[in-house]
């Protein structure tokens, strides 16, 4: 059997009309996206009397409390004496995966923390730990004779702060309509009322230096200040509110919490006794947002000049997490000795002598 097949030509006049047909017809649009999502957390593992821990030997290590990242388990691992023989010249520093499902890609930095916070030494790396007990890390994190240096420095002491990202397997969103949404603009609102000073209505005299500021604003963040402004006392009638017991930089770094929920960027509340003195405003005011803030940070500002009045601050005010972390501080060894010759401890003593039944509770523990 024979077919016989017969070819019509297409000639440039039909391509052209067929062409001019498409181009009129509406195209449908539609479009995805790839999202990789991830999960990131700093765990900072601080070593002390780092020098009672060298001589343990090569392959021997200490290890940080397991921490969780995305639904997994990690720790830090340190080889004072090397990882292994060849090795013994330097620390070594790895993570360890402790538990969790297979196959966690991860992307860490390993930092070498001063007690000052300064970033000595800086490593990263990314990778796929696959089973379960698996590390990953450097063999030479640092030299000896350089920690050496470091550890003469810093009370023999020093932290190690690993910043953690787990990544998510990606995944693919139909993306076909996206309404662009602009980022939150109230606090800057916010921040320009407080700078643009219109509509303000009441002006405080701290230590002679005039803020002003908006009653309702000031109401509406504050209980303190609402009774103050708005209830039965005396200041409801009055345009002009005097504090004697306030330094003015810590009144203007309230008044910019109270408006934009943040600290200042532009002023010294970072240090030890702004924040303290910063606290305690925040309690007064019933701030307590501001109030954890310092109380956090003052957490990583322990030192021996600044334990004992931090001690105090913590029991006064009634910030636990604060004050266990001074007591943890002194339960250090040979801490509570050096604390013991500051002025800080002597005003510690007669202002709240309750507080050495803490103490020796934790140094000396029954």
């Amino acid at each position: 059997m024979s077919i016989q097949v017969t070819a019509t030509p297409i000639t440039s006049a039909a391509m052209a009309n067929n062409f001019a047909s498409s181009v009129n017809k509406p195209i449908t649009e539609t479009s995805s996206r790839c999202l990789t999502e991830s999960i990131t957390t700093a765990h900072n593992f601080e070593v002390t009397s780092y020098s009672l821990l060298q001589g343990m030997s090569a392959g021997k290590f200490i290890s940080s409390s397991t921490f969780n990242v995305g639904g997994y388990g990690w720790n830090i691992r340190i080889y004072p004496d090397g990882w292994k023989e060849d090795t013994g010249a330097y620390m070594s520093a790895f993570l360890c995966f402790c538990s969790g499902t297979t196959d966690a890609k991860v992307k860490f930095t390993f930092s070498l923390l001063e007690k000052d916070r300064k970033v000595n030494k800086l490593e990263s790396s990314t990778l796929t730990f696959k089973p379960v007990g698996g590390t990953w890390g450097w063999e030479k994190f640092i030299e000896n004779s350089k920690l050496k240096e470091l550890l003469s420095r810093n009370d023999d002491r020093f932290t190690i702060r690993c910043v953690l990202t787990v990544l998510k397997e990606p995944r693919i969103e139909d993306s076909t309509v996206i309404v662009p949404v602009p980022q939150s603009d109230l606090q800057m609102h916010f921040a320009n009322m407080l700078k643009d000073g219109e509509g303000m209505d009441v002006t405080f005299s701290v230590r002679d230096q005039l803020f002003n500021a908006h009653r309702c604003v000031l109401a509406a963040r504050s209980s303190v200040f609402k009774a103050e402004l708005f209830g039965q006392m005396k200041e409801t009638t009055m345009k002009h509110v005097k504090i004697d017991d306030m330094e003015p930089s810590i009144f203007e770094a309230l008044l910019h919490f109270i408006y934009t929920d943040t600290l200042p960027s532009n002023c010294d509340v970072d240090q030890n006794v702004a924040l303290q003195h910063l606290l305690v405003a925040a309690d007064r005011y019933g701030l307590d947002r501001l109030k954890a803030i310092c109380e956090g940070k003052l957490c990583q500002r322990i030192d021996v000049q600044t334990v004992a009045t931090t001690l105090a601050l913590a029991e006064q005010h009634g910030t636990l997490q604060l004050k266990n972390a001074c007591l943890r501080y002194l339960s250090s060894q040979g801490v509570l000795q050096a604390v013991k010759e500051t002025d800080g401890f002597k005003h510690l003593t007669t202002s709240c002598p309750s507080i050495m039944v803490d103490i020796l509770g934790t140094v000396a523990p029954p």
